[in-house]
């Protein structure tokens, strides 16, 4: 039965104590009143993910564009399928069908 007392004039003399409240009241203030809070922080961080995922994005895109003009600088035949399939080009002679699907109405 004497422990409890103790253990409570132990906490009593902890709250009382200057240093302590001044530290709790630091961390209070730097987890929710600081402009750099644990709210900013985690919006930082799921902002800069999506940031290294576009950047990864476009840099697999600017790789494949790359690639595709090097192919077309390179050989006359890819630079004709390229223009006939992206642009519709055709030659005098030839008359070119576009099929377009339609959507479907669900």
């Amino acid at each position: 039965m004497k422990i409890q007392p103790v253990n409570m004039q132990r906490l009593l003399d902890l709250l009382r104590n200057k240093y302590f409240l001044v530290t709790v009241a630091f961390v209070v203030w730097m987890i929710f009143f600081d402009k750099n809070d644990i709210y900013s922080q985690y919006q930082y961080h799921q902002q800069v993910t999506k940031l290294q995922q576009e950047s990864e994005f476009y840099q697999k895109e600017t790789a494949k564009v790359s690639k595709d003009l090097d192919e077309l600088t390179s050989d006359k035949a890819k630079l004709e399928k390229f223009a006939r399939e992206k642009y519709l080009m055709k030659k005098d002679n030839e008359d070119i069908f576009v099929v377009v699907k339609e959507k479907s109405k669900d």
